[in-house]
């Protein structure tokens, strides 16, 4: 057999050595040596714990072949012949036998870790060897015994271990909280027993006396009234006595001890996760669901993701319109989209769940002034159309019946421009640069008005109450109609022209005239993040959120080109040509990720998707723009 390391020849192997007394020791060292190809008889047992935890070479017969070899099973006098890498034969004395490199912090740690996931698997016997070999601990002595006292349910032990530990530990109430804790499942495997009078001891003379969380321990003492197990476990919440309880219980207690005492759970998982969680978040194109199971990634690879998979190509042109198309918006359950144009129409495409193609599926007729806004009810059952500045009506479409069951003005001098659903889906709000706007009931019916608004777009938040305004004083601000009460959120330095809301609430993205797309967090009421590339003068465009998690932004442009920027980066990750002139609206796909629209004053609405042609080289490839 060919030897590890260098050196190419063949050596015969010398015969067994003769039995020793040194063969008595126990089969743990005998089992590394035997693995590690060597023989214990011609070592003390100093010799051979120091062999066993790496230090020392297996001991060469001089005659400085290419392999290792083995002597005759006896020690030369004063010292021995020591093979140093490569096969070389050095002389040396038995007290200056060269000890193995001490490792640094980081290769014990590493250890430890690996150490500490081998335990959970079972391998207890692999681990034994690996800190016997490394020299290093997996815990703490004293953490070892109090681990195996909570799974055996040796509570008065594991209450002595405290002791021991409780130097080790940085704070002193820390230990307090750790026996509760032990305590309470004391307790609760009492009552689970039905030994009611030694759960009560329990309760009184030990855990009441430590004087903590009193509260708890009212929630504990009604525990004494369950009937029967199965009561005690869902009123508790509880797993019962044995293995799944303690080792969560384990889990709690090793929060309080220091890492070089205790390993927090499963850690080397932690880290691992921790790292590919961190590789999808810089994945400038990752746009797939998150999947926190290490089971479903490969540890072998760093994850990458190609842009061919990302909505950057165009999937199909839709023609139907024959003026400027002013407005797109896919339906919440992504099954529909409803494009607006200057044509007096407002068209209803059906999507194709398997092809995602779209076939025209309703034109929806009579906006004299052309149709600039539209928003879905929340059960997508109705469609709200308006229109341009100098526009005073405003359309409420049934969608399933294509019929008009509210046309809707107050008045002739009215600006009806912008609408918002309330989140119960019996209400909206809409209004104009007029100086108000209104809330309405399905029949059109006036509920409530704020006069002295110019309005420029609105949007209603989650909780039913709250209505955001961008008006003509360049900010956005809520406005309540229950308490009639108004604050200023968002106060930009030039004319917001349009605004959307992120479906947490957190976040508002703003096209600001003649500065582009501004990203604020409107509970902190900062200015998050400047996109830069995108073209934007007076026109109104809309820009939105999109793929999972809204991670991406996607806006239109003046100069005709539709700009994709990942939430975190303010440079552009994708450009996207083809309309001929501005691009007014971009909506993504709230249900299909890789599916985006954008209505442009081309008369045109593009469908953009992954490249069509993907091939097996191409799925290897890393994304070039991530690195720069």
């Amino acid at each position: 057999m060919q030897a590890n390391g260098a050196g190419g020849g063949q050596q015969q192997q010398p015969p067994p050595p003769p039995p020793s007394s040194s063969s008595s020791q126990g089969p743990d060292l005998g089992c590394l040596n035997a693995q590690n190809g060597e023989a214990s008889s011609g070592l003390t047992t100093g010799e051979q714990l120091a062999h066993a935890n790496g230090l020392l070479p297996s001991a060469n017969n001089g005659d400085g072949g290419g392999g290792s070899s083995v002597n005759n099973g006896v020690s030369a006098p004063g010292g021995s012949a020591l093979e140093m890498g490569g096969g070389s034969g050095v002389g040396v004395g038995s007290s200056a036998l060269k000890k193995k490199k001490r490792l640094s912090q980081s290769d014990e740690d590493v250890i430890r870790l690996i150490g500490q996931h081998l335990h959970g698997l079972g391998l207890n016997q692999t681990v034994d060897l690996l800190m016997q070999e490394s020299g290093c601990r997996l815990e703490h002595p004293s953490a070892t015994k109090f681990r195996n006292h909570v799974m055996e349910g040796e509570w008065d032990k594991a209450e002595n271990d405290l002791n021991e530990l409780k130097p080790l530990v940085h704070s002193s109430n820390a230990i307090v909280k750790m026996k509760f804790l032990l305590l309470q499942q004391k307790y609760l495997e009492y009552l689970e027993d039905g030994k009611v009078l030694e759960a009560l001891q329990v309760l009184r003379g030990e855990l009441t006396p430590l004087k903590y969380n009193t509260e708890r321990i009212h929630i504990l003492s009604g525990y004494l009234m369950c009937s029967h197990p199965e009561d005690l476990r869902t009123k508790a919440e509880w797993e019962g006595k044995g293995t799944t309880s303690r080792s969560k219980l384990l889990d709690k207690l090793q929060t309080y001890l220091p890492p070089s005492v205790m390993l927090p759970p499963r850690r080397l998982q932690n880290l691992l996760r921790q790292a590919v969680e961190l590789q999808r978040d810089r994945c400038l194109y990752h746009n797939t669901k998150l999947d926190n199971n290490l089971e479903s990634v490969s540890l072998l690879i760093d994850h990458v993701c190609n842009r061919k998979h990302f909505p950057c190509y165009t999937q199909q042109i839709l023609t139907e319109h024959c003026n400027e198309v002013w407005f797109c918006k896919f339906s919440n359950d992504g099954t529909k989209l409803a494009t607006g144009s200057k044509d007096t129409t407002v068209i209803i495409w059906q999507v194709d769940p398997d092809t995602h193609q779209l076939k025209l599926l309703k034109t929806l007729e009579g906006h004299a002034y052309g149709v600039s806004y539209i928003a879905w009810s929340p059960d997508d059952n109705y469609l709200v159309a308006c229109g341009p500045d100098d526009c005073s009506e405003l359309w409420l479409w049934n969608v399933q019946t294509g019929e008009l069951r509210t046309k809707m003005s107050q008045s002739h001098e009215d600006s009806l421009t912008s609408v918002a659903w309330n989140p119960d889906g019996k209400r909206f709000v809409t209004g104009g640069q007029r100086g108000q706007f209104y809330q309405c009931d399905l029949d059109g019916n006036l509920l409530d008005s704020w006069e002295g608004v110019r309005v420029q777009c609105l949007w209603c938040l989650s909780d039913g109450k709250t209505v955001l305004a961008s008006d003509t004083h360049q900010r956005i601000r809520g406005y309540n109609f229950e308490d009639l009460t108004d604050r200023n959120i968002v106060q930009e330095d030039h004319p917001i022209m349009s605004f959307t809301i992120s479906k947490n609430g957190r976040l508002a993205l703003l096209n600001v005239a003649t500065q582009g797309v501004h990203l604020w967090d409107l509970q902190d009421r900062v200015l998050v993040r400047k996109y830069q590339g995108v073209t934007q003068g007076f026109y109104t465009i809309h820009s939105c959120f999109g793929g999972h998690n809204e991670d991406f932004i996607a806006s239109g442009s003046e100069d005709h080109k539709v700009y994709i920027w990942h939430k975190r980066s303010e440079l552009p990750i994708a450009e996207l040509t083809g309309h001929t002139r501005t691009v007014n609206c971009v909506s993504w796909n709230p249900q299909i990720p890789s599916m985006m629209a954008s209505a442009s004053d081309d008369g045109t609405v593009r469908i953009w998707g992954p490249s069509p042609f993907v091939d097996s080289q191409d799925i290897e490839e890393e994304c070039s723009s991530m690195d720069s």
